[in-house]
Order: C-alpha cells, then sequence, then structure tokens
C-alpha cells in the first residue's frame, strides 16, 4: 500500500521529526517551483530517480542548482550506466508521478530498492525543502532530521561532495 501525506506526517512525527509545510498550486519543475515559493527559508532541492545497466536503482539528491553530468556520477557512486528511471518503475517503488519525486517516498520503499546518494553541499543548509509526497506543497525539514528520516526508511544514505568530481 502506498504511503499518503497523511501518513508520511505520521511516520515524520513517529520520529519525532518537526516539520512545516507550505500548500501551493502543483510543480513540475524547479523552475516552476522557484516562481512559487516566495519565502520559504532552506535549501531547495532536486531529486534525480536513477537506475544503472545492472537495474540498480538510485535516488540522487542536491541543490537545486547543481550540475549534475551522470557519466561522472556514475565513477563516484561505483555504478554502471545511469539513465533516468521510467515512470512506471518511479510509481511501483518509491509510489510517486514524476514532478514529485522526494527522499520522504523513501516510506514507500518497503523492499529497499533504492540506494540513497546526498550531496553533502545540501547537509550545509540547516533546512531543506521537499514536495511531501506530492507536488502541490513543500515541506520543510532540518537537514539531520532528513539523514534521520531516511535511516528510519532503513536506508543509508551515500553521502558525497558531488562537486569533487568535477
Amino acid at each position: 500500500m502506498v504511503a499518503t501525506k497523511s501518513d508520511l506526517f505520521n511516520r515524520l512525527r513517529e520520529l519525532d521529526i518537526c516539520v512545516t509545510t507550505f500548500e501551493h498550486r502543483p510543480v513540475f519543475t524547479v523552475e516552476q517551483s522557484r516562481s512559487i515559493r516566495g519565502d520559504i527559508d532552506g535549501g531547495h532541492c532536486k531529486n534525480l530517480f536513477l537506475k544503472d545497466k545492472s537495474k540498480k536503482l538510485w535516488l540522487l539528491i542536491t541543490l537545486e542548482d547543481a550540475m549534475v553530468d551522470l557519466k561522472k556520477l556514475r565513477h563516484l557512486i561505483g555504478s554502471r550506466h545511469l539513465s533516468f528511471c521510467r515512470e512506471t518503475i518511479l510509481e511501483e517503488v518509491l509510489g510517486v508521478k514524476a514532478g514529485a519525486v522526494t527522499p520522504f517516498a523513501l516510506i514507500n520503499d518497503h523492499e529497499k530498492r533504492v540506494n540513497v546518494v546526498l550531496d553533502s553541499n545540501i547537509l550545509e543548509h540547516e533546512l531543506l525543502n521537499f514536495h511531501p509526497l506530492e507536488n502541490t506543497s513543500t515541506t520543510t525539514i532540518r537537514s539531520s532530521d532528513l539523514v534521520h528520516f531516511i535511516n528510519g526508511c532503513g536506508h543509508s544514505p551515500q553521502i558525497l561532495d558531488l562537486h569533487s568530481y568535477g
């Protein structure tokens, strides 16, 4: 069963994580997000759901303005050729649609199929912003609580300086 936004907020409370959520019109891109977010504090992130040649799944979480070279990234994370995952796999594994990819969707990865990679630069921000399973709102969470949440979903993220591979 796929978790709802309400299920997510209940899980965050169980983990003793406080968040703030702002409702807005649906957004599908970083550019659209910038146009509606107003004065939401914290680092704004993008999340890339990827697969490699050996069918491993990857969730990359980085700052919204980070340039990501998939050819270089694969060497850094120890994978084979990387490409963006089909939406059907995204929905099957993380339970979200394109435009709503978020680390919060790890709540739906019951089989622990996803390898999580955090760009260390996001952790320089005290607060981070992500969609809470749908792209009609933005949830602000402490960066330390994000790591706690990911661990609470049974994942151990790789934390890498993605700017060091350029």
